[in-house]
Parts: C-alpha cells; sequence; structure tokens
C-alpha cells in the first residue's frame, strides 16, 4: 500500500503549480488550448435587395445584409484571418409558402449570394445552411401534413435540391441544420450524383430543442407558427441521444459534426470528442451571444474577455472550430494580439 505524500512533498509540488503561472512569458508557454481567427466561423444573414444594412435589435452589433453590403462585410472578415462563413437568407414574407418552394428556385437569393461571394472572395469558405425554416409560412423546418405533423420523407427530397442549387452556386460546405432523419446520406448521394464529390457536409450532428434560439429566430424571421420543434430537435436533458444521433450523421458520410447550442452543452461536445475522429464544430448560438453583449451594455460584465473565455471553454471542451456572431469582434482582440496569459 502507498503511502499519502508527505506534508512537505504536497507544498513542493503547490510551490511548483504556483511557479508555473507567475509570469505571462511562462504562462504562455504552458496555456493549453488557443483561439485564432481561422477557426472562426461567422454567421451571417443576407436579404434582397441593395445597400441594405439592417441592425437586428435582439442581437447587438449584428445586422442582416443585402448581397453587395455583404461582399464588403466579408472581404473584411477574410482581412483580420476568418476563413469561413456561413450563409442564412432572409425570405420574405409574400415568398414563404407551406411547401417552401423559394428553397428550390433557380437564382434565389441563397444561390445569388453564393455565386457573387465567391466570384469576389473565392479563397473564402462559403458554408451554406440548408433547412427549409426561413421559407416555410409555418416557420418549421420541414414539410406538413393535414394534421400539422412534420414529415421526414418528403423533406429530405426538397433539402436534396436545395443542396444540389447551393453547391452549383459554389457553396463549399452543405450544413443541413433541419434534424430530419436520414438527410446526411440523403444528401450525400444527391451530391455524388450530381457530380459535387467534393463539396463538404457539415451536419448538425446534436442539434438541441433550447431556448436560445430566440435572437436568431427574430433575425430570420422564421419562428415556428405553431406548436414547437421538440418532434425533430433534441430534448435538452439527454446526451446520449445526442451521441446516437452523431454516430448516425457519421456512418451516413457527413465530414464535420456540429454540436448546437454550444456553452450549455459542453459535456455533449466532450463526450463525443471522445468517440470520434472527425472533425467537431460548435455553434456558440444567438442567445448566448446576445446574454454577454445585453450584460455588457448594463455596464455589469466585460464583453471581451467573457466572449472569449466563452469561445475558449467550447475549445476546451473539445471543439475545433466555432460558429459564433462574435467571431469579427473575438478576430479583431487576436489580431491586436490578445492572449489568457
Amino acid at each position: 500500500m502507498l503511502n499519502p505524500p508527505s506534508l512537505e512533498c504536497r507544498a513542493h509540488e503547490f510551490k511548483r503549480l504556483r511557479r508555473n503561472r507567475r509570469s505571462n512569458a511562462i504562462r504562455s508557454l504552458v496555456q493549453e488550448n488557443y483561439l485564432v481567427s481561422h477557426q472562426l466561423v461567422a454567421p451571417l444573414f443576407v436579404l434582397e435587395g441593395e445597400n441594405r444594412i439592417e441592425a437586428i435589435s435582439s442581437m447587438p452589433g449584428i445586422s442582416r445584409y443585402s448581397i453587395d453590403v455583404l461582399i464588403k462585410e466579408v472581404i473584411k472578415l477574410y482581412e483580420l484571418g476568418i476563413r469561413a462563413i456561413d450563409l442564412f437568407p432572409v425570405i420574405s414574407a409574400e415568398k414563404k409558402d407551406p411547401m417552401g418552394s423559394e428553397a428550390i428556385l433557380e437564382g434565389n437569393l441563397m444561390q445569388r449570394a453564393v455565386q457573387c461571394l465567391k466570384n469576389a472572395i473565392p479563397e473564402m469558405c462559403v458554408m451554406v445552411d440548408v433547412a427549409l425554416d426561413p421559407y416555410t409560412d409555418h416557420g418549421h423546418d420541414g414539410l406538413i401534413d393535414a394534421a400539422g405533423r412534420i414529415v421526414n420523407d418528403p423533406t429530405l427530397e426538397i433539402l436534396a435540391k436545395m443542396s444540389v442549387l447551393a453547391a452549383e452556386a459554389g457553396a463549399d460546405v452543405i450544413a443541413p441544420s433541419d434534424m430530419m432523419d436520414g438527410r446526411v446520406g440523403f444528401i450525400r448521394q444527391a451530391l455524388d450524383n450530381a457530380g459535387h464529390t467534393d463539396v463538404n457536409i457539415m451536419a448538425y450532428a446534436a442539434k438541441y430543442a433550447s431556448a436560445f434560439y430566440g435572437p436568431f429566430r427574430e433575425a430570420l424571421q422564421s419562428a415556428p407558427k405553431f406548436g414547437d420543434k421538440k418532434t425533430y430537435q433534441l430534448n435538452p436533458a439527454n446526451w446520449r441521444e445526442g451521441l446516437r444521433e452523431t454516430l448516425c450523421d457519421e456512418e451516413e458520410g457527413a465530414d464535420f459534426l456540429l454540436i448546437k447550442p454550444a456553452l450549455s452543452y459542453l459535456d455533449v461536445i466532450c463526450r463525443i470528442r471522445e468517440m470520434t475522429h472527425l472533425p467537431i464544430a460548435a455553434y456558440h448560438v444567438s442567445g448566448e451571444y446576445s446574454m454577454i453583449m445585453a450584460a455588457a451594455e448594463k455596464g455589469w460584465i466585460d464583453a471581451d474577455k467573457v466572449l472569449a473565455e466563452s469561445l475558449i471553454s467550447i475549445k476546451r471542451a473539445g471543439a475545433d472550430f466555432i460558429l459564433t456572431y462574435g467571431a469579427e469582434r473575438m478576430a479583431q482582440l487576436l489580431k491586436k494580439g490578445w492572449g489568457f496569459a
């Protein structure tokens, strides 16, 4: 039986721990996790028209942009070291219908935005959100039947067409956020059949039915008109369910696995990291971002420090890259030499 360490040994160990923290230089040497701009993804909202910028009241510092202004914003992000964006279309009410017909219309807003961005900044990785909620008048991610239930397989057909349209426009990554069963494999097959074998799929592998999506739904004008999304998004009380969903998406051919939200689900990120070798993304969602900014506006916290601490916790949990509305702000801080040491 081993004897417990003596008080003298323990005191020696405590001093060693403190010695490794005693200066900025030493703290930097032993820092375990880092934030870098090229592992931040900026979610962006695009709308119709020209020279349009619409501030989003519930997301301080975030706006919707017409394509011409969006290009300028993306160039700015690229100059800050950000190498990927995720596009979300803001569809006007008159173009929405129960079938989300605008989603598969040739030359729609999303397709034009991707084409213009890839022509202007071909080096930028353009991710495209694939789900029906921006396009349907009922606000759900899938088609509905006469009883108001989400129907899975007919929705897959539309998601596949949306994905091929995005790939044809030049999208680098398809990001299906709908949470329909089997959509990753269905989209992979559709992309491959259309000759887009080099287009990645970032699966929303564990997307929870979260209360943190409120500001996003305002930004996208996509809140469900009836019911909720609990029949296709995950129960916040479950982590094993998240692992099962993730394994399914990996088996179906996902290239990246995304967990959403991030901060409230760090345990899920950590568990998924332990079971897969695929790259893991985490979505620092609108509510998580807006809480920081709202508290900072009240003078209660330092927005920069809390944003950085939030993002490093996501990296520490095991995420390889992070989607965050604070991407530009964090990249600006990093360019100025921000560090935790």
